[in-house]
């Protein structure tokens, strides 16, 4: 077999192979011994017929289809494995331009993996956000624990409003046809809580227990129900009972209840401090990917559209699994959203390309430091994974080694480059 590589061009390369008479006739035959009993003949057990019979019956290159094919992968494996200084991307553009007893001629267009010019990635001033927790955040966290502690009174003497927990039955109707989950009794509904379709919790407000009413709503546009979908029903609905909440009073007799903390000062201190640990981290992460951001900016690629077409099957392939577990298909997902596969892709480029090029350029950052994986990485990170997931080290070392040493390895190097990232600029 030989072959010969073209002139590269606009991120591609043709690779023209020839297989002479000799190495054709083995792949032929190596095809008629891997797939003769697939081939019956009268007279002749099956996968016994001989090959000059099958090549009478069904044409000489009758297995000429299966011996390319065959063949192929190997073929292409032994010339990247002498051609190391080729990265294709995805898989070949194949086309034959002849096939006989003669020989095989064939092409094979790889797309490669593209140059990265990188710009500056030393040198730049990130400014990070600050991590001072404000007071109004302080007393959002100490509602929130208040609303966990609040309880629900029953209410007697006055109208349902906003805020209020009702118990009520209802039973929805289209042009006078009742439909599927459209009824239901002693339901529980939070007035003001958009829980129900638009309108339904407005019309509520200041009905008395054990009032009747029919209420006039329009179901939105998409929606879940496509025989429902910007359609006008009546709900018929009878208000049981209403309940208030009561929420605790703010003293130290709530931070002990709550906390291990004996006094409300040392409660809100306690939750500020957690606050800004919580903002500290969320801008460090923050002030990262804006430094990525910039490094990438200043560099150049070309990124092929086959790069991005998988990073989109890839982001689909997340999806419809996320999804899976809600009981969808991606299908139907899709329709929800009123819009076609194509569309999707097209909405989804520019991130894939954005992201795809973050790749390339911090994989050209780790070549040009030198970044490099150790053992004592390895055993760190290991480490890390154990104590984070409250497993034994062995048990993470097994799992690493059953496949999942190349994760480990980006992972340590993701953290090494990000690290020297930072080491190189200036966030402040």
């Amino acid at each position: 077999m030989k072959y010969t590589i073209g002139e590269k061009k606009n991120g591609q390369v043709t690779i023209e192979f020839v297989l002479d008479a000799k190495d054709w006739e083995a792949e032929v035959e190596k095809a008629y011994q891997k797939h003769k009993g697939s081939y019956k003949k009268e007279g002749f057990r099956q996968g016994k017929v001989p090959r000059k019979i099958l090549e009478q019956t069904y044409g000489e290159d009758v297995f000429y289809e299966d011996a390319f094919n065959d063949s192929f992968p190997a073929i292409y494996t032994d010339m990247l494995n002498k051609e190391k200084q080729l990265f294709p991307v995805d898989y070949p553009a194949v086309a034959v331009s002849k096939m006989g007893k003669d020989g095989v001629t064939f092409t094979a267009t790889i797309t490669l993996l593209p140059e990265v010019k990188l710009g500056a990635y030393s040198g730049i001033e990130i400014a990070k956000k600050s991590a001072k927790a404000t007071d109004a955040e302080v007393k959002a966290e100490l509602e929130s624990l208040q609303e966990k502690q609040a309880r629900y009174v029953e209410i007697t003497d006055r109208p349902a409003q906003n805020g209020d927990l009702i118990n009520l039955n209802y039973s929805g109707s289209v042009d006078g046809v009742k439909f599927d989950g459209g009824t239901a009794e002693d339901q529980e509904l939070t007035l003001g809580s958009h829980s129900f379709i638009e309108g339904f919790e407005e019309q509520m407000v200041g009905m008395k227990i054990g009032e009747e009413k029919d209420l006039n709503v329009t179901f939105p546009t998409p929606y879940h129900s496509k025989d429902l979908e910007g359609k006008p029903a009546v709900f018929a609905v009878k208000l049981l009972g209403i309940r208030a909440k009561e929420l605790p009073e703010l003293n130290d007799e709530f931070a002990s209840s709550v906390s291990e903390f004996e006094t409300l000062k040392d409660l809100k201190a306690d939750l500020k401090k957690h606050i800004e640990e919580h903002k500290a981290e969320h801008a460090e992460i923050e002030a990262e990917n804006k430094l990525v951001e910039a490094v990438v900016n200043n560099a150049e690629v070309e990124v092929p559209q086959s790069m991005i077409d998988s990073q989109i099957d890839h982001t689909i392939q997340d999806m419809s699994q996320r999804l899976a577990y809600q009981g969808l298909r991606f299908e139907q997902y899709l329709e929800y959203m009123g819009t076609t596969m194509a569309d999707f892709r097209k909405t989804r480029e520019e991130d894939a390309r954005r992201s795809v090029k973050t790749s390339l350029v911090l994989e050209e950052i780790i070549k040009a430091e030198g970044l490099k994986v150790t053992a004592t990485d390895t055993k760190k990170k290991i480490k890390e994974i154990a104590e984070a997931t409250k497993r034994n080290i062995t048990d993470v070392e097994r799992e690493v080694k059953d496949g999942g040493e190349d994760y480990l390895k980006n992972t340590i190097l993701s953290e090494k480059v990000i690290n020297r990232l930072k080491e190189l600029n200036n966030i402040k």
